[in-house]
Order: C-alpha cells, then sequence, then structure tokens
C-alpha cells in the first residue's frame, strides 16, 4: 500500500467525573508490536463501545491484529481522520478504517459547540461549569461528548439503514470507522465533487434524510462537503453534531438548514426534482411537525 499521503487528500454516554482518564488518548504499551504502529485497540473498547453486531466480515477483530498508520486524510476544526490499516501479520486479514480523532483542548475546537450541545448536560455540576466556561478540562469534556454523541449517531443510523461507515469501536476520543475508499487508500470524493448520476443521488440523498427525519432527527450540519460518493452510493459522514429535532428548542431550524443546504446545491446543479422549500415541507412532516 502506498506511504505518500499527499496522494490521499481528495479525497456511557452520561460522564462522570471518574471518566477523566477516559478522555485521554490511547495508553501506551511498552510492549510494541513486531510491525505497525501499535497493537489493535480492538480490546480496549467494551461491547457498547463497538459498532452493532453481526461485526462485518471484512473487520478485523483478532487480538493479534496491529494498526498502521497511512497518513492524514482529513483535517477540520474539531478532529482530524487518519487512514490505518489493522492487520494480522503474516495472514491476508487486514481492513482499511479511518481514524477520527478528537482534538486535545490546546487546540481550537467547536466553533459552533454551544448551540449543538443544548440539552447535553452531564450529572455533575462542576463539569458543566467547565464545559460552560470553556476551561481545559471542560474542553476535554466537550471533546469526550462530541466523540460519544458522534459514534452512538453512526451506530444507531448504521441499524437503520441509512448510508453511513460502519462504526468499529469508540476509543477515548477516537471514533474508528469504516474507510469509504479504493482498496489502495485513495478516499471517496465528496459530492462537492461529483458532476455525474446527480438525479441518482438527488433521490437517495432525499430517502436518507427522511429517514432521519421520521426518528426526529437532523445531520444538523449537513452539505455537499460531509457527503461522500462511492460506487455510486451516496454516504453521510461527520456526525458529531446531530440533533433531536423534537427535543432541541430550535430543532426545526436545523431541519430546515439542512434541507436548504444540499437542496440548493442540487438546484444549482441543475437536478429539477430539488427544491428547498419542499424538502424542507416534507421533513417537517415526516417528523411530525406542523409546517
Amino acid at each position: 500500500m502506498p506511504k505518500n499521503s499527499q496522494h490521499r487528500r481528495r479525497g456511557k454516554h452520561a460522564l462522570d467525573a471518574d471518566d477523566v482518564e477516559w478522555l485521554e488518548s490511547t495508553p501506551e504499551t511498552d510492549d510494541g508490536p513486531p510491525e505497525g504502529d501499535r497493537w489493535s485497540t480492538w480490546d480496549q473498547s467494551t461491547p457498547t463501545e463497538k459498532g452493532p453486531k453481526p461485526y462485518p466480515d471484512w473487520l478485523v477483530t483478532e487480538l493479534a491484529a496491529v494498526d498502521t498508520e497511512y497518513g492524514l486524510l482529513k483535517t477540520g476544526k474539531e478532529a482530524d481522520v487518519h487512514l490505518i490499516s489493522r492487520g494480522v501479520p503474516g495472514t491476508d486479514r487486514v481492513c482499511l478504517l479511518a481514524a477520527k480523532r478528537y482534538r486535545s483542548s490546546d487546540h481550537r475546537m467547536f466553533h459552533r459547540d454551544s448551540g449543538y450541545l443544548e440539552g447535553r448536560r452531564t450529572r455533575e455540576s462542576r463539569m458543566n461549569r467547565a464545559m460552560a466556561n470553556r476551561t481545559a478540562f471542560g474542553k476535554q469534556v466537550i471533546a469526550a461528548q462530541w466523540a460519544v454523541a458522534e459514534f452512538a449517531a453512526l451506530c444507531r443510523l448504521w441499524e437503520l439503514r441509512v448510508p453511513v461507515p460502519y462504526p468499529v469501536q469508540i476509543v477515548g476520543t477516537e471514533i474508528l470507522q469504516e474507510f469509504i475508499g479504493t482498496p489502495d487508500g485513495y478516499a471517496a470524493p465528496r459530492l462537492a465533487q461529483v458532476s455525474d448520476d446527480l438525479d441518482d443521488l438527488w433521490t437517495q440523498l432525499v430517502a436518507a434524510m427522511v429517514t432521519l427525519a421520521r426518528e426526529g432527527l437532523a445531520h444538523g450540519d449537513l452539505s455537499p462537503y460531509n457527503l461522500l460518493v462511492h460506487d455510486g452510493r451516496l454516504m453521510i459522514i461527520d456526525l458529531p453534531q446531530i440533533v433531536d429535532v423534537i427535543a432541541h428548542p430550535a430543532g426545526p431550524s436545523f431541519l430546515d438548514r439542512d434541507a436548504h443546504n444540499v437542496a440548493t446545491w442540487f438546484t444549482a446543479k441543475g437536478v429539477p426534482a430539488a427544491d428547498p422549500e419542499s424538502l424542507a415541507a416534507l421533513l417537517r412532516k415526516e417528523a411530525g411537525m406542523a409546517p
């Protein structure tokens, strides 16, 4: 597999005060693997921190597996995504994973977190104060909440058959998920880079958004830049800010914004069925909201 990452750039639950250790990155060990960068972290996740069963056949779960880093896939304000392979040395058992790592408190992060975090509170008032004041500890708690929220969303949507990458596991603030791309490590393009079969992609997107709305959910930040297209199939990514549109006081506005963002793009590309107002009305109806 090529190691030049430059070519790839194209491409529980409630937290207690004792969870500080859990907020740290994957613990290091002195007993390193014979090859690769680290032993597989599969056994470091509890059953609730692993993806839905049955596990896919392609997923390497053997404890003898090692993880090898192959470079940066995507960088963002809240997290970076890296390409890794997980395989058993001396065998053909290997899979590619996208490792999304939320940044530590010394980085700029969560540029719009106040709106999305509405209603996400812990049982500890100390934690809530730290989050509100954006202290270093508070930012660690926020990072952990975002990671947990995204992993839970991926698991829920996968079980609903919404087109999302398979969520492999969560370890601290690292989410490992299915890599969407070619076997040699080239990431699938974003929708914003695609110009073919847009009518079919629009149909796929509306179906996925309707499924979300029926569950009372909105992506919360949907755009052509967090939708991937792989082998003609649309895939939704970047879900830490998923919104419960019924419980959230601004839920309907998140639903409307998602609809307008994507429908406006498809309209500009000449897809006749795409209409922002019609999609917003459809989603509100499916979510059981008044027009």
